[in-house]
């Protein structure tokens, strides 16, 4: 195998939010700021414990304000310098939030319905016909995921259009019927961004930065690039046997609609809050995208639209996580708290969903104290 198809096998990893839902019994008690603070730090030291390196940067919310944010490890090796909570982060399969609440607005202005078929918008799509935006959204669509085509390699480091990126993998054989199975799929999000081009008229990108990123004032956040020069932005790594290395370079037009993002942990808390406060969604296209989902044969499974549904000792989550070159990326929200914990890092060896899932767990198991 050549190396640029090792590579390739490794692109755009899929990013389950790969831990298994905690179990908290502990009765829930009052902690103090620097009590908790403590604790937080103790859990994310444990994966996050060298300065000289890669490392993250963690912020906790609660009710729409962050109570604990810091910075662990180098934003850039070759200068010294020192991530701090304002860097900016690619967020790999994060994007998939961003996808799938534009296609909600779609829905919401009346310019598409989640039930419509694949073939309405794209007339020529093989059996496009019993493809549903939904299933798109939920990834039970069957079609077949482009990370796992031999050929990624050819293309990983093109310029891609949409179009391009669509036709790449529309003619491959199915996995499934759709509706028979979920199985997580970047090709799916990467159709949902082409239908998001065709329908409103105006390139992801655009529609993104100006009906999200713009409208909620994320002044931090971007479609992804490595030649824009981007203020603050954390350089991505790799760990060999050898010591770190720089991330291999790809082309973000291949990844698309399915994770080619860029964010902060303080423009994250402003997404999670405009979506707590309707700005971007209405209660009903809400509702849809953090319930779970059923089957053909009625079966239910743990994904909404672009987030997993999930729990921690009986108490729902909502949660993603993200992983491309160079970076790995978690995010949870508990509705019933009002608790946002989101992890970023500029490291693809070192993953923030178990601290972040941990942290998560441990706010649940205490009461905040109020601040005089």
């Amino acid at each position: 195998m050549t190396k640029m198809k090792k590579i390739c096998r490794l692109l755009f990893l899929t990013a389950y939010a790969i831990y298994l839902p905690f179990t908290v019994h502990a009765q829930r008690s009052t902690v103090g700021a620097k009590s908790l603070d403590k604790q937080i730090e103790t859990l994310i030291l444990r994966d996050f414990a060298d300065a000289s390196g890669p490392g993250g940067v963690f912020m906790v919310a609660h009710q729409g304000r962050a109570i604990y944010k810091k910075a662990f490890g180098k934003a850039n090796m070759e200068l010294g310098i020192a991530l701090t909570s304002e860097n900016v982060f690619q967020l790999g399969s994060m994007t998939k939030q961003f996808t799938a609440v534009a296609i909600l607005m779609l829905e919401q202005e009346g310019k598409l319905d989640v039930n419509d078929p694949v073939s309405k918008y794209i007339p020529d799509y093989p059996k496009g016909q019993k493809i549903t935006i939904h299933q798109l959204l939920t990834h039970t669509s069957g079609i077949k995921d482009f990370t796992k085509m031999k050929s990624l390699a050819d293309i990983a480091q093109k310029e891609m259009t949409p179009k391009m990126m669509v036709d790449f993998f529309k003619n491959e054989p199915v996995d499934f019927l759709p509706g028979e199975k979920f199985d997580y799929n970047n090709s799916g999000y990467v159709l949902l961004g082409y239908l998001i081009e065709l329908i409103s008229g105006e390139r992801y990108e655009d529609f993104i930065v100006k009906h999200i990123f713009d409208k909620i004032g994320m002044g931090q956040s971007y479609y992804a690039s490595d030649r824009k020069v981007i203020s603050k932005r954390a350089y991505g790594y790799h760990k060999k046997s050898s010591g770190y290395v720089n991330k291999t370079a790809i082309s973000f037009s291949v990844p698309f609609s399915s994770g080619s993002l860029m964010s902060t942990t303080d423009d994250l808390l402003k997404w999670q809050n405009a979506i707590n406060h309707n700005l971007l969604l209405n209660e009903k296209e809400k509702e849809s995208a953090f319930s779970k989902h059923k089957l053909n044969n009625g079966q239910e499974f743990g994904y909404g639209y672009g987030w997993h549904v999930r729990a921690i000792d009986d108490v729902k989550t909502l949660e993603h996580g993200g992983s491309i070159f160079g970076f790995k990326t978690m995010v949870i929200y508990i509705p019933e708290e009002d608790i946002y914990v989101v992890g970023l890092s500029n490291c693809d060896c070192n993953s923030p969903t178990k601290v972040v899932g941990d942290i998560a767990a441990l706010m649940l198991k205490i009461r905040i104290e109020p601040a005089n």
